[in-house]
């Protein structure tokens, strides 16, 4: 196989253009942390690229593992049948050294960046791979996904200042509901299948309109623990102005849902995702901007 074409099948096993959808979380616990830091600009410049390579090799990983254990259900599935593993385009062999390395890249960035993310990385890398063997066994298979992308905030926040505050840990939480209540609309599309191969999920256990109050009143809470974020961070009208817009878009996430109940869900239903996450962190971006050019003319000027 070309080594384009490689390169394009594997991206396409991890669905790596939805990588967008966490990275801007982690960014925005990121930006918030180095205003509180004493970082300089070298130091800001490597860790930005050491926390975006652990976001990328971290998120590749658990989706190649996920794709690895799923392959033989996904296979059964007329939805996922013609995924890169069960339709022959990435073999199982290529798919597993493609886990090994992935994690091995997260793991070794993780100890550039800090003891404390490199001792850390071994629990979340094991609760990324987790998720994928959850639906086996537990109806909460969406909330421990929502636990292990919503480690995002923490470990962006771990590498700038190598402790916890209470700020990343409201983020995290309101990113844990946010990712959970997704997935359960996500599942809705399998929940026939789900319940014929014995798989566990809030669709399949509650049925689709208790399912979809479920998402409803997890993406309540979401909004909730980002409005709690905000104010322990000291962000403006601005960032609830913010708040409201990705209120709206999560209202035409559910109608899309609901409208799409019957059928596979369109693409504009897994954009909506990126943008809550971009517009999130753009609004915290703009919010701070005044103190994020005084404090990157100080890390210059000390520089």
């Amino acid at each position: 196989m070309p080594i384009w074409n490689a390169l394009l099948a594997y991206g396409r096993m991890i669905k790596f253009s939805h990588t967008l959808f966490a990275l801007p979380f982690a960014g925005l616990s990121f930006l918030l942390a180095y205003l509180e830091s004493s970082l300089d600009t070298r130091d800001l410049i490597r860790l930005a690229v050491l926390c975006s390579v652990c976001m990328f090799s971290a998120r590749s990983a658990a989706m190649g593992f996920n794709r690895y254990v799923d392959s033989e259900i996904d296979l059964l599935n007329p939805r996922t049948e013609n995924r890169e593993i069960p339709s022959g385009k990435v073999s199982k062999l290529a798919a597993l050294m493609f886990i090994i390395v992935s994690s091995f890249i997260f793991i070794f960035s993780s100890y550039l960046v800090n003891p404390l993310a490199f001792l850390l990385s071994f629990p979340a890398l094991f609760l990324l791979f987790l998720y994928s063997l959850t639906k086996r066994f537990t109806l909460f298979c969406h909330l421990v996904l929502g636990l292990a992308i919503g480690l995002a905030p923490l470990g962006a926040w771990i590498a700038v200042t190598e402790n916890l505050t209470l700020v990343p840990i409201l983020f995290s939480i309101g990113l844990l509901f946010h990712i959970a209540a997704f997935d359960i609309l996500y599942a809705l599309q399998d929940k026939d299948f789900d319940s014929k191969q014995g798989l566990y999920s809030i669709p399949v256990f509650f049925g689709e309109n208790k399912a979809r109050v479920i998402s409803a009143l997890l993406h309540i809470l979401a909004m909730l623990s980002f409005v709690l974020a905000g104010s322990q961070a000291l962000l403006g009208g601005l960032y609830y102005f913010t708040l409201t817009i990705i209120t709206g878009l999560l209202y035409y996430e559910h109608r899309l849902s609901f409208s799409h109940s019957k059928q596979e869900l369109p693409l504009q239903f897994y954009q909506i995702n990126s943008w809550i996450s971009v517009v999130l962190f753009v609004g915290i971006f703009i919010d701070k901007w005044n103190e994020i050019l005084i404090k990157l003319s100080e890390g210059i000027s000390f520089h």
